[in-house]
């Protein structure tokens, strides 16, 4: 990695289908703008109803949250309190560092006009 700071951080979690909205709602209230909603299946334990006693259910949504870095571990723990592992949600998270974005104008200050004309 070079020596340009990370300005942004890509946050995913993992939930058991229904609880995307818990996820949105945590996020928001720790300072979030928003994010994006995937709906997935879980693979690897299809025979399996529980997993050290916590249910486990092959439907999930993917939550994704682009976020400043400076926001990340705030939004993230947000979201466990809310919707962790030992919550009926099942979620997880877990983040990754972003070191180029286009089009995310609504994170600058600047209007996007403004940073159209700079370009």
């Amino acid at each position: 990695m070079d020596d340009k700071k990370i300005s942004y951080a890509l946050i995913i979690t993992i939930v058991n289908r229904g609880f995307s909205d818990d996820v949105m709602d945590a996020a928001r209230e720790a300072g979030a703008k928003g994010g994006t909603i995937m709906y997935a299946h879980g693979a690897g334990l299809q025979n399996e109803t529980s997993f050290f006693g916590i249910s486990i259910h092959p439907e999930k949504e993917v939550v994704l949250i682009l976020a400043d870095s400076d926001h990340k571990s705030g939004i993230m723990q947000a979201i466990v309190r809310r919707v962790g592992l030992n919550s009926e949600g099942a979620g997880i998270t877990f983040s990754l560092p972003v070191t180029e974005t286009a089009g995310i104008a609504h994170f600058n200050k600047l209007e996007v006009g403004e940073n159209a004309a700079e370009n």
